[in-house]
């Protein structure tokens, strides 16, 4: 396996970060994961414009599009399979043990992994903890991931493959990868951005392509929805078939079915979609 350091591709077992680093201290940095289907990366350019504004949230420099272009490249080029997950990390570098960053400028890695193809359906857990719509890191894809971890393991426990989040309004929100549809009276509804929810590239494909809307939604709906699905670089859209201990019926019901088909084909008819 080769992955790419600091400007150049390395074996696994060489590539090394330092101890120091950001990153790893205090969490200080963002990230992006990537979809690539026989080295062919789908929507590359909306996830390095993303990874800007994370970085740029944090007070990073922008990261060099160019370079981590080449380094998906190489990583691809290095390391054939046939779907992975190409992951960008950018972080804030070497620095102090403490909040302060240090002067050496930012870390970059990108690496793959293999992937297989998500089920068409899967179950979900709602958990108890809140989604801060108003905190400093609130719309950032950072590496501040810990609060995700516990709450995927409580999902994992339960049988589930994610874990639903509300926010400090008890309005619907987010996943821990994930963004999340429902399905009201035939209409595909999702949580605004401004609920707290990370934009996802999937998620706005999704409703551009399906004409789905943007609105507030109290946890609850999700007793009550026809049907509910997720979305996200690797789930694209994915059926939801358990919320907690309700069952929906026949899952992927029609209105997800057609999402599904309708992202499928326009996905592949664009590999970067503008």
């Amino acid at each position: 396996m080769k992955i790419w350091l600091d400007g150049g591709l390395r074996d696994a077992d060489a590539a090394r970060v330092s101890v120091f680093d950001h990153g790893l201290t205090v969490g200080d940095g963002v990230f992006e994961t990537v979809k690539a289907t026989d080295g062919r990366t789908f929507a590359l350019t909306r996830h390095l414009d993303r990874l800007t504004r994370s970085a740029r949230g944090l007070g990073l420099p922008d990261p060099d599009h160019d370079e981590i272009r080449e380094a998906c490249a190489a990583v691809l080029g290095a390391n054939p399979m046939p779907l992975g997950r190409l992951r960008i990390t950018y972080t804030g570098g070497h620095g102090p043990l403490g909040s302060d960053r240090g002067a050496h400028g930012p870390t970059l890695v990108v690496a793959l992994g293999e992937t297989t193809r998500r089920p068409d359906s899967t179950a979900v857990i709602t958990v108890p903890w809140t989604r801060n719509e108003r905190g400093a890191l609130t719309g950032l894809k950072t590496t501040s991931y810990a609060e995700n971890v516990v709450a995927l393991a409580r999902a994992h426990e339960q049988g589930a493959s994610e874990a639903l989040f509300a926010n400090t309004s008890d309005h619907l929100c987010e996943g821990t990868g994930s963004n999340v549809f429902v399905v009201l009276n035939g209409e595909i509804h999702t949580p605004p951005v401004a609920s707290g929810c990370l934009p996802g590239i999937t998620r706005a494909l999704a409703v551009e392509w399906t004409g789905a809307q943007e609105t507030d939604l109290p946890l609850d709906v999700l007793d009550r929805a026809d049907e509910i699905f997720l979305t996200s670089t690797l789930r694209d859209i994915q059926a939801v078939h358990r919320v907690d201990d309700r069952e929906l019926a026949a899952a992927p019901g029609p209105v997800t079915a057609k999402a599904m088909r309708i992202f499928e084909e326009r996905a592949a008819g664009d590999l970067d979609p503008r």
